[in-house]
């Protein structure tokens, strides 16, 4: 029996779609990494109960964050992204949480930029703050220790690749850590959106992009580069085929980012028939109801849809792309210089 529920809604679900294709599920992915990065400082002594966290969020990590705090009774303050919309603005309101929210702005960089400087402007005023670095420290990665083992006792060790958004690099990137560690064989296959500097593809813009969550306009200290074989650049319209391709296939209520990583594994899955492909469904699709799934009609067909392949970020073309990145070095506007 669980405690809070936030270890019920961190627990995923493994689901077996056939075809040598899973799907590991969650309803929220972040509060795996938010309750054991809270857990660790708590029993570290750098936080105590009452204290206050802050950090910045387009919206996963947020509700995620103030789980946590409602679960170890800690302050929860939350500088959010302009996509953070009014169902979360009200859980977060409801769960104790303080929100600042940023005006809109079509800009990801400016709009992340200016999440950093509020935060640094924050802490000068409340030095006793904690700032949780999500993009950054690497503590977030302690808590997909245990969805790995999962992953290992249910789909084996042999011939694994595993697929989702690169975001912070915390998910994919301590899944593929943990799980090298008895299948020394998986394959890490990267997705994120254009416009994204993390992996090079910010040469590329997308005016419809509304999945955040996985790129970023500015270096992440935990992208660790070197852990990546593969990579997927997926646009707006490929995305949402994705998604809805993954409700009315298979039934499944997924985020804009799950259909993107369906698409990749998809793609993966055909190229290597022999391999075990899992993909991570990051949150359900219910932020998605009006912007992605009431539009599934203009859903063009998986079928019809094929990455460009690239051997360099400065090949990259819509609507999809991808390219062996076999463990390169992080592009040179990708390299975390400890700040920030």
């Amino acid at each position: 029996m669980d405690d809070h529920v936030s270890e019920a809604i961190g627990r995923p679900d493994l689901i077996d779609l056939g075809g040598g294709l899973l799907c590991l599920r969650f309803e929220t992915m972040k509060v795996v990494s938010a309750l054991a990065a809270v857990r660790h400082l708590i029993e570290a002594g750098t936080v105590r109960p009452g204290d206050t966290v802050l950090d910045s969020s387009s919206g996963i990590y947020a509700y995620a964050l103030a789980l946590a705090c409602h679960r170890y009774g800690l302050g929860c303050h939350i500088v959010g992204s302009t996509t953070v919309d009014r169902t979360l603005r009200v859980q977060l309101e409801v769960l104790g949480a303080s929100l600042e929210q940023m005006a809109p702005c079509r800009d990801l960089k400016l709009d992340q930029s200016r999440r950093v400087r509020r935060i640094r402007e924050i802490l000068r005023a409340n030095p006793r703050y904690h700032w949780m670095r999500q993009y950054h420290d690497p503590v977030h990665y302690q808590g997909y220790r245990s969805v790995a083992d999962l992953v290992l006792r249910e789909a084996g060790t042999e011939d694994l690749t595993l697929v989702g958004g690169v975001g912070s690099g915390a998910s994919t990137g301590a899944l593929a850590t943990f799980l090298r560690r008895s299948a020394p064989g998986t394959v890490l296959a990267g997705v994120q959106p254009f416009g994204s500097v993390t992996f090079g593809g910010d040469g590329v813009s997308d005016p419809d992009i509304i999945i955040a969550g996985i790129g970023s306009a500015i270096p992440f200290g935990n992208v660790d580069h070197a852990l990546y074989d593969i990579v997927h650049w997926i646009g707006f319209e490929a995305a949402l085929a994705g998604s809805v391709e993954l409700l009315r296939r298979h039934a499944l209520f997924a985020g804009l980012s799950s259909g993107a990583a369906y698409l990749a594994a998809r793609w993966e899955s055909l190229r290597a028939p022999e391999r075990t492909v899992l993909f991570v469904a990051a949150d359900t699709g219910h932020r998605y109801a009006d912007s992605v799934f009431a539009r599934h009609r203009e859903a063009c067909a998986v079928q019809d849809l094929k990455p460009l392949d690239v051997t360099d970020p400065a090949e990259l073309g819509l609507p999809w792309s991808r390219m062996r990145w076999s463990g390169a070095a992080a592009p040179r506007r990708a390299v975390f210089d400890g700040t920030g």
